[in-house]
């Protein structure tokens, strides 16, 4: 996908610089250099519409001239080195997308007017960048109702949804985010295997704006694969999985996912870092870490991911 990026990047500014230098005059016709008006081109790699002269002409014209900023994905796919150790951004094994891992990766963003306030999870394939609060918004329960089956939707989904979308997201937020499909699927308790347990996970899926994340996901931020790459690797070791792990914020706060033996259970992530089904979603306020997706609209205007010079964002 980066290097499928770089190409159409790189392209598309080899057609502006050339169609300045051929055509740089407002208006000009094709006619003018060519003899028929009907020659067409292969635009396959140009990210261009057109396949007309005279509409790839006007097109690159009016682009050109007034460029859009890169939007925040081919932005960080474009100026951020792809690592395979340490803090930052991975090729995700399991899944074609990429994913920040490590102790400290720089993955802050500005969102909701909240500098530096969200992390980002990932990169997606279509475009899309996912987030998460760096904090809690609420302690609540997940579900009044004893399910652990988010698109009932109860609880926790109904508040996200409606009260926390509707009252807490500035205007800008709410443009910026879409709906896209979350991962709802169950986990097997101390289960060993992260590739059935991503396959578990997305054997269901629900549609919506806000969301949390999904127990996979928590365990694939660690950078340490052999001692803390599954959900049984992370428990057993998770002394040592929080000091290689960005996700875990020392308090106890619900994931998405829910236990695979029971209809009334959740994980949880432990203070400690270590992941568990927390008894019932019914009587327990735990915190809340929104998850969202930004849309692959959003335009990255400054910053470099760090804490103190988080990423922010336009549309």
């Amino acid at each position: 996908m980066k290097s499928k990026i770089k190409k159409i990047f790189k392209n598309r500014i080899f057609l502006c610089t050339i169609t300045a230098l051929i055509f740089g005059t407002i208006g000009v016709s094709a006619a003018t250099y060519f003899s028929s008006n009907n020659v067409t081109y292969d635009n396959t790699e140009s990210g261009l519409n057109s396949t007309d002269v005279q509409g790839a002409i006007d097109e690159l014209y009016n682009a050109c001239k007034t460029p859009p900023g890169p939007s925040i994905g081919d932005y960080i796919l474009e100026n951020v080195d792809i690592v395979t150790s340490g803090d930052g951004l991975y090729e995700d094994e399991y899944e074609d997308r990429y994913i920040y891992k490590g102790a400290n990766p720089n993955n802050y963003i500005t969102f909701n007017g909240e500098a530096a306030g969200w992390r980002i999870i990932s990169v997606e394939t279509d475009g899309t960048i996912k987030i998460i609060r760096t904090e809690s918004i609420v302690d609540i329960v997940w579900d009044r109702s004893e399910s652990n089956n988010w698109a009932r939707p109860d609880t926790l989904n109904t508040y996200l949804n409606s009260t926390y979308l509707n009252n807490q997201l500035n205007e800008a937020a709410k443009d910026q985010l879409v709906a896209s499909n979350f991962s709802i699927g169950a986990a097997i308790n101390d289960n060993n295997n992260m590739s059935t347990q991503i396959k578990n996970e997305n054997s269901k899926t629900w549609e919506g704006k806000v969301a949390l994340p999904t127990v996979s996901e928590y365990i694939r931020t660690n950078s340490n694969k052999s001692r803390c790459g599954t959900l049984l690797l992370i428990n057993d070791n998770y002394s040592s999985c929080v000091s290689t792990g960005w996700m875990d914020n020392n308090d106890y706060w619900w994931t998405l996912t829910p236990y695979s033996d029971t209809s009334d259970r959740v994980f949880t992530v432990y203070p400690n870092g270590s992941l568990y089904y927390y008894g019932s979603p019914t009587n327990i306020n735990l915190s809340t870490r929104p998850v969202v997706y930004l849309s692959s609209e959003v335009q990255i205007t400054g910053g470099k991911g760090t804490y103190n010079a988080p990423y922010t964002l336009s549309l």
